[in-house]
């Protein structure tokens, strides 16, 4: 398949900050079939590459210890070409900057933010590393929703902060939902969830992942020691299920992703 075509605003990487990391390569060679290289611990931290089928499709991180209680997670970066506008934006827009813009020695430069509803969203401008390399394949990333408590105000931040053209998919009471493009080109989705999130939950960005079989995923990533957050279901965009993987970071398979791919 193709390199991704990654617009600018466009989800560009994910990464997972884990209290665990040889748990999580582990885990997630198994299920997904990645391969890792660990990075320059002085030039890099130890940022952990993955690929799969030698070609770049996730990072890993290890928690730091400042960071307590926040839970382990996955999170997805957008792409800028100006991350300095991008972040004087964000803070305009009714966002929070919780990481300024930071320059990756030859890579690129990443900044992190929470959205106008609260919830964590990367940056990344580019340098040499161009974002993930494979997309929509069994194992890798295949779609990034935001789960929004405060979904207008949301739908407006990704708008006017990273140039969103969005196309609204439903506007019902039960459903309503705003993608980033239309169609089988959308790319990312904003689903208002203030009806079901529950009050501790905050806004928050979900990663999907492509697989062949979501039925066995979820049998295969059980044995590995994940817990089902919600169960294998039929939706209009394929069979899916929400799993945590053995130290807690939540993601999302899907199977045949349709209109979404």
């Amino acid at each position: 398949m193709p390199t991704p075509d990654i617009t600018a605003g466009s989800p560009c990487w994910i990464d997972l900050m884990t209290s665990d990391t040889e748990k999580a390569k582990s885990f997630y060679n198994a299920l997904f079939g990645w391969t890792y290289e660990t990075g320059d611990e002085e030039k890099y931290g130890g940022y952990i590459t993955a690929s799969k089928d030698g070609k770049l499709v996730a990072g890993i991180m290890p928690k730091r210890e400042d960071m307590g209680s926040m839970p382990d997670l996955w999170s997805t970066y957008l792409r800028t070409d100006d991350i300095k506008t991008t972040t004087e934006a964000a803070a305009a827009n009714g966002g929070q900057v919780f990481m300024e813009p930071m320059d990756v020695p030859e890579q690129g430069s990443m900044a992190m933010y929470g959205d106008s509803s609260g919830a964590s969203i990367g940056a990344w401008q580019f340098g040499e590393m161009k974002g993930y390399q494979l997309a929509a394949e069994p194992g890798t990333p295949a779609w990034h929703e935001l789960l929004s408590k405060d979904y207008e105000s949301a739908v407006s931040f990704y708008q006017n902060v990273f140039g969103w053209e969005t196309e609204v998919m439903s506007d019902t009471p039960e459903f309503r939902y705003t993608t980033l493009g239309s169609g089988d080109n959308a790319k990312a989705g904003i689903m208002d969830a203030a009806d079901f999130l529950p009050e501790q939950v905050p806004s928050m960005w979900s990663v999907y992942f492509a697989v062949e079989d979501t039925d066995a995923t979820v049998e295969k990533a059980l044995g590995l020691g994940a817990t089902v957050v919600q169960e294998a279901e039929d939706t209009p965009f394929g069979r899916l299920a929400t799993l945590s993987d053995p130290t807690g970071a939540t993601f999302k398979v899907i199977q045949d992703l349709g209109q979404t791919a």
